[in-house]
């Protein structure tokens, strides 16, 4: 069963930000998404997909991108689906291809960041560009 707030007309749940500017603030995004996932009713699978998915987006926010916000909406349209919107202030993404691809890493990391966020959601947009940061916006969406 949802939550009231859930429940109603047919409209989005008002979006909450969250700042991630320190290493805290990775968890404190973590813990929101969660909270989230689980009060729009997801399974324990489903919340563990999209917390995994924030958790990829804001750690490249604060370690590549100096810093940003995460903007969590519960989109509502016929469905139940959270809508994580996260944007950096970094010098943005010269390739993007090659920054989705497996394997590609400009740190220590493996190498499985964005195409692997990719695969946990269902909608996945990027917005970069040399020089004014980088925004992604990614979507999953209750089965």
């Amino acid at each position: 069963m949802l939550p009231d707030e859930l429940t109603g007309p047919g409209q989005d749940i008002p979006a909450r930000e969250h700042a991630v500017r320190a290493e805290e603030d990775l968890l404190t995004a973590r813990h929101a998404v969660r909270a989230c996932a689980v009060a729009a009713g997801f399974s324990i699978v489903d919340q563990t997909k999209i917390v995994t998915a924030a958790s990829e987006l804001v750690r490249n926010a604060y370690i590549h991108g100096g810093g940003g916000s995460m903007t969590i909406t519960v989109r509502r349209v016929g469905r139940v689906g959270l809508e994580l919107t996260v944007r950096d202030e970094g010098p943005g993404i010269a390739d993007v291809e090659q920054a989705m691809a497996d394997g590609f890493s400009t740190g220590a990391g493996l190498g499985h960041g964005l195409g692997g966020t990719r695969r946990l959601v269902d909608e996945f947009t990027i917005d970069t560009a040399p020089g004014r940061g980088t925004t992604v916006t990614i979507v999953r969406w209750k089965p």
